[in-house]
Formats: structure tokens, sequence, C-alpha cells
């Protein structure tokens, strides 16, 4: 009787574990800020199966095709690729050990995808970047942690989360940036105006960009919004550039050179920011509105909120 007694609690403990995590896996279907919330909405793989994956070779299989799909990864998982993420998907770390060392993601000419709850490092640049964005509508990363080192000079990685090809409806939230020389580019190059003008639409809300050399973020012709981010040692920050219009509010930034700045002609709206000895040399942009609604933290209330919450975590 007392071996049924624990064994049918071990059965019930494994199924509540199981509920909990499809429940936190529903609870993070639909983006809740910024640009991804237009278009329609970014819902990644909501509606569709549940798989978990622990190699790499069943996470590609699975990120496979347009189908609707949540996958979860279970434990770390280590390569030297890039894997392809087809559209209605949602990757979702399991836990706090759930990490891809080696390996990044590669969003190209697809639509609603969500990636979460997830440490990406050390993706080094034959492989690509540890997220790359590209050519895609509604996509949204949300606590997530992307890092690399900075002990092999500044082209043995590539970008941590970069969102080129006239990307549309990006929204980057409440994720680490860390240790890395080239962190977030918008825009691959100053040639691709045709493509790019008039889309990148891009926001950055609540991230923590830390030991950072440039890139924090560096926007190309594209619009975009940061908002309570905070900038901690960190050379090069906010870098607009051919013509960029970019809303930059109520960030702060600690042991940093150049907060904002411009080349070749982009702009910037800067509102109740603290720079902390930082400078802000962009020219005035006219960008003053977003088309979607937001409610900003204070300067003063965003560093303590975005240190206890961005990052990988294990409930929303």
């Amino acid at each position: 009787m007392k071996f049924n007694t624990l064994f049918w609690f071990a059965v019930a403990i494994r199924a509540s574990s199981a509920a909990v995590l499809l429940r936190r896996a529903s609870a993070t279907e639909a983006a809740n800020i910024g640009y991804a919330t237009l278009n329609g909405g970014t819902k990644g793989g909501a509606g569709g199966p549940t798989v978990t994956v622990s190699s790499l070779s069943a996470l590609e299989s699975a990120a496979k095709g347009n189908d609707a799909k949540i996958i979860i990864i279970d434990g770390s998982i280590s390569g030297a690729k890039s894997v392809a993420v087809g559209s209605n998907k949602t990757i979702l770390g399991k836990n706090s050990k759930a990490a891809l060392n080696g390996v990044g993601l590669k969003v190209n000419k697809q639509k609603n995808v969500i990636i979460r709850n997830l440490k990406i490092s050390k993706v080094k640049a034959s492989s690509g970047d540890a997220i790359a964005i590209q050519a895609s509508k509604n996509v949204w990363i949300d606590h997530m942690d992307l890092s690399s080192d900075m002990n092999n000079g500044k082209d043995f990685y590539d970008g941590l989360l970069d969102i080129t090809h006239a990307a549309d409806f990006v929204t980057v939230s409440n994720t680490i940036l860390h240790d890395h020389f080239k962190a977030s580019l918008v825009g691959h190059s100053d040639s691709n105006g045709s493509e790019d003008k008039g889309h990148l639409t891009v926001t950055y809300a609540n991230n923590y960009w830390k030991n950072l050399n440039s890139r924090a973020p560096s926007f190309r012709f594209g619009t975009g919004h940061v908002v309570n981010n905070v900038f901690e040692n960190v050379s090069d920050g906010v870098n607009t550039r051919q013509g960029a219009q970019v809303l930059v509010e109520n960030n702060v930034w600690t042991g940093s050179k150049k907060a904002i700045f411009s080349t070749d002609g982009g702009f910037a709206t800067v509102k109740g920011n603290d720079f902390g000895g930082a400078t802000n040399t962009a020219p005035a942009g006219s960008l003053s509105k977003m088309p979607y609604n937001h409610s900003a933290l204070s300067a003063s209330a965003t560093k303590s909120s975005v240190q206890a919450n961005a990052g990988v975590k294990l409930t929303f």
C-alpha cells in the first residue's frame, strides 16, 4: 500500500509539473508590448501541439515548416550551427537550465515567431548570429540571455541579435545582452536602403545591456523605440544611422561613454533619460509617438525593475 501511494503521488507530481509548464507556454503565446503587437499580433505556436526537445537534431526537426507548434527546450544543447525557425512557432526554455551553446536561431522570410526564456551563448561568426531575424514579420524575443565573451577579437563572434532585410513588427523585451563586441544591429548595410526604407520597425523594451562594445543597438533606415532599458559599461550605445528615426525614452546609462549618437544622418527623439555622464550627440528626430499604446516607467524606476526581471525566468 505504501509503495502504491508513493507511486501515484509521484505520478501526480509529474502530471502537475507538466500542466504548469503547458500553462506557462500558453501564457507566453502573445506579444504584449511594442511593434510585435501590431499587424494582427504575434502569437507564435498558439493552438499547435507542444513538443519537448533535448538534442540539436530534434530541435532542427521541430522548428521546420509553418505548422503551429510550441517547442520546449529541455536542458543544454551544444553544436556549431544556426537552426532555421519556421513560421508560427514558439521556442521556449523549460527552465533556467535550458541553453543553446554555439547554436544560433535564424528566422528568415517567416512570420509569427516567439522565442523566450532561453540562454544562447558563444555562437561563432562562422555559424551566424545568436539570433538572426531577416525579411520576417511579427517576431517577439523575450526573457532571453544572449552572450559570448570578449577574449577572441571583435569578429570571432557576429551579432547577438541582428534584425535585417526589411524585417517588421519586431519586439525585443526583458532580455540581457552582455559580454560581447557587436550586440544588436538593425539593418545590415548602408547600401540596402532600397529594401529597408519604410521597414525595420523594432521595439527594445526593458532590456539589460551590459559589458558591450557597440551596437546597443544600431539602427539603419528603420523606425525604433528604445524604452526602459539599462545600459551598463557600454562603449557605443544607440547609434542612429542612414535616416533612421528612433524614440529613446526613459533609459538609464552607467559607466558608459556614448549613450546616443548619429552617423550618416540618423535621428533620435530623446525623452526622460538618465545618461549618467554619457553623451547624446544625435540630431533631434521627428518621431514623438509610437503606433501602439505603452506605459513607460520613469528613468528612476527603470534600473531596479530591469535588473530584477530581465533574463531567463522560471515563471512569468
